[in-house]
């Protein structure tokens, strides 16, 4: 999520469809089965196993946390590998205390590479890779200096300019808002692109605003939301892990109770069409900012599985590598507001506009 990045070509990954030993045990008596084992052990002596550790927003937030497990998954899917010891597992954090133990309870377990998933992470990362240097790691929106962790970064200023392209174009009133988590370097870069994109198309737009200090409370996300449309804005783009989920079902109250009501959301991370749907043809989801963590955590682990671990590295995904784009709107945005966003896609990813990381005061 920060520092110095270079650019990692993702075609080769994108294209790739997916990614991700157990001990076996003497005549005595069968080998006690590790508490925190999720389900089923491995026989394959030469598997490769990966474990992840997530943030705070949990591993079904719909957003970043659900993305990095759908990469682990894969990873282990297309390596015929089972969830649990020596295969593919994750551990959930309840608060930012459980980081360090959770890392150091797949290191206890054997994994062969661990990820850490989000900016929160970076310390407990940077002590645990100190104090483990033979085993591998992998960091995702942080960057941790050390030989046994690659740093994984985005460059999602560039996918959120395209959504601010899209919400300063497709807004009735004028008014559109931006609701992020913490307010923490990866977000300010979510929040600089929309504001950059939406301006670039529509000098005079108004843009609320709002840091719910949190990744995990929807609570949060609805009363904020609650307050940007009860005040005429109406397009709400989140960068708040499961604290946009209450973005969400106050747009869809909003939509059940006044079908005409012109009330949308911009999902993050992945895509949250699905989270936006009111009933069977309606749905207040506009499009998504994608941003690739699955392929990226599929990428690494079949680099380190495969003898090349790119440890001590940051590597970065933008637009030029596919590494963040806009999801597919289903027919919401019509093809000549589409024309200008990909115009605007051609013009960052061949360098033509350099999107900046802060809002500029």
């Amino acid at each position: 999520m920060k520092k110095r990045k270079f650019g990692l070509v993702l075609s080769s990954v994108l294209a790739a469809s997916a990614i991700l030993g157990a001990c076996g045990a003497k005549e005595e008596k069968p080998a006690k089965e590790n508490e925190n084992a999720s389900s089923g052990e491995n026989n394959n002596e030469e598997a490769f196993s990966v474990a992840m550790v997530t943030d705070v927003g949990g591993v079904d937030d719909k957003s970043f946390n659900q993305s990095a497990w759908e990469g682990v998954k894969a990873y282990g899917e297309e390596h015929n590998l089972k969830k649990g010891n020596g295969g593919f597992d994750y551990l959930q954090s309840k608060s930012d205390a459980d980081y360090e133990s959770n890392l150091n309870a797949l290191l206890r377990r054997d994994f062969n590479l661990v990820f850490g998933i989000g900016y929160m992470m970076e310390d407990a990362m940077a002590a645990i890779a100190e104090e483990n240097p033979d085993n591998k790691f992998a960091i995702v929106d942080a960057s941790v200096k050390a030989d046994n962790v690659v740093s994984i970064l985005f460059k999602e200023q560039e996918g959120a300019f395209l959504a601010g392209v899209a919400a300063a174009k497709m807004t009735k009133s004028g008014k559109i808002g931006f609701v992020g988590g913490g307010d923490i370097p990866v977000i300010n870069r979510f929040e600089a692109g929309f504001v950059e994109g939406a301006k670039t198309v529509n000098p005079d737009i108004e843009i609320q605003r709002k840091y719910t200090g949190a990744f995990d409370k929807a609570d949060l996300g609805k009363i904020t939301a609650n307050s940007m449309y009860s005040s005429g804005v109406d397009i709400i783009f989140h960068a708040a892990g499961a604290t946009g989920n209450g973005v969400f079902s106050e747009a869809k109250e909003r939509k059940a109770k006044d079908p005409n009501a012109n009330v949308w959301v911009i999902g993050v991370d992945a895509d949250q069409y699905d989270e936006g749907k009111v009933d069977d043809k309606t749905n207040v989801t506009l499009t998504s900012m994608l941003k690739g963590v699955n392929a990226a955590v599929v990428d690494i682990s079949n680099k380190a599985k495969n003898g090349k671990f790119p440890g001590g590295q940051t590597l970065t995904y933008g637009l030029a590598e596919d590494g963040v784009k806009l999801a597919d709107s289903r027919g919401a945005i019509p093809e000549d507001v589409q024309a200008v966003i990909d115009e605007y896609k051609g013009k960052i990813a061949s360098g033509e506009i350099v999107v900046p990381e802060k809002v500029e005061k």
